[in-house]
């Protein structure tokens, strides 16, 4: 990939939906998980500043790397250019739902 390669990752995380530009997306050793590095956040010398981005700014500040599992993921793009970060409620008439996870043993099973 090239240094000019940027991607728009959207993915569910406690009822809402994060929109986030990054340098790198892939699949590490760590099973179940896509691997997002190098977060890209629009410039700051913006007159107006939008509260969601400053948001998301601040909560991965001095993250280099995290994993998102692979469930949470609603989709991956390759883009040309970086917009603005931004974290959505889940509106009830929205396509996007959360798939359920793991059921703990003994829970469901007709125990």
């Amino acid at each position: 990939m090239s240094d000019k390669t940027r991607f728009r990752v959207q993915f569910v995380n406690q009822g809402k939906v994060y929109e986030i530009f990054a340098r790198s997306v892939y699949q590490e050793q760590l099973y179940g998980f896509v691997t997002v590095e190098g977060l890209l956040f629009g410039e700051r010398s913006q007159v107006v500043v939008d509260p969601g981005e400053e948001r998301l700014r601040s909560e991965f500040e001095g993250v280099q790397r995290f994993h998102i599992p692979l469930q949470a993921v609603i989709r991956i793009d390759e883009v040309q250019e970086i917009g603005m970060a931004r974290i959505r409620d889940m509106s009830p008439g929205s396509n996007v739902h959360v798939l359920p996870g793991v059921i703990p043993p003994g829970k469901g099973q007709g125990q």
